[in-house]
């Protein structure tokens, strides 16, 4: 049972947390819609040198973090998208705290990208490489539960994290079916060497551009009818 909500506030007051907590389903959600947006864009601009996509995408990503800073999650454009995609999976609530710190390296970083690329109109390896970190960090929270601004938030921190996905700020022992055996890690092995034979003795094939099916089809009816 949740307690009354203000409008200026970070994080929800549930029953049994003794912090301000974040539903961490629509929170993975909206990282998701974060990364596909930026990867798409960022690959308007390897192969069209377009930059126009690029553009928005930041200013929603600026205005979005800091509408979670400064006011409340609960108003985040992207974070409602991600509770309708959600809303029918039962919460799973994270710390607040952790989260909040995460996203204000969110918000420093688009703000970085909004200065250099939108309102200077400049591009350098800057904007490359804070793009880079920005993927990595959206990649790791929707792909796999791992909010990699929360690990450092313990780094500047002396209080307990608490709440954190998954319970990785609780120590446990870990269950049999997630522990890793020799013969997986030698089948994740294996497929390595197999990628890389296939590399090598198909390489030059593979990069044969591929030819439309219904080309295949004329083709095969011509030779036949010789």
């Amino acid at each position: 049972m949740q307690t009354q909500r203000t409008f200026i506030k970070f994080g929800e007051d549930v029953q049994g947390y003794s912090v301000p907590v974040l539903n961490e389903r629509e929170v993975r959600a909206s990282a998701g819609l974060m990364f596909l947006a930026l990867f798409i864009s960022l690959t308007q601009i390897l192969f069209k040198h377009d930059f126009v996509m690029v553009k928005y995408v930041i200013v929603v990503f600026f205005a979005d973090f800091a509408v979670r800073i400064f006011i409340n999650p609960r108003f985040s454009p992207v974070l409602i998208l991600g509770r309708l995609i959600v809303s029918r999976q039962v919460p799973e609530y994270v710390g607040a705290p952790q989260k909040r710190f995460a996203w204000n390296i969110g918000l420093i970083l688009s703000s970085f990208m909004f200065v250099l690329l939108v309102v200077l109109n400049t591009y350098s390896v800057l904007n490359g490489v804070t793009c880079l970190v920005c993927l990595v960090f959206l990649f790791f929270e929707s792909a796999f539960g791992i909010c990699l601004g929360c690990l450092v938030y313990g780094w500047f921190y002396n209080e307990e994290t608490v709440h954190c996905a998954g319970d990785l700020c609780t120590k446990t022992e870990r269950q049999p079916v997630q522990k890793t055996t020799g013969l997986q890690l030698v089948i994740v092995f294996g497929c390595i060497v197999y990628v890389l034979l296939t590399m090598l003795f198909f390489n030059q094939k593979f990069q044969v551009a591929p030819k439309k099916l219904n080309e295949l089809f004329t083709s095969s009816t011509r030779s036949t009818g010789k």
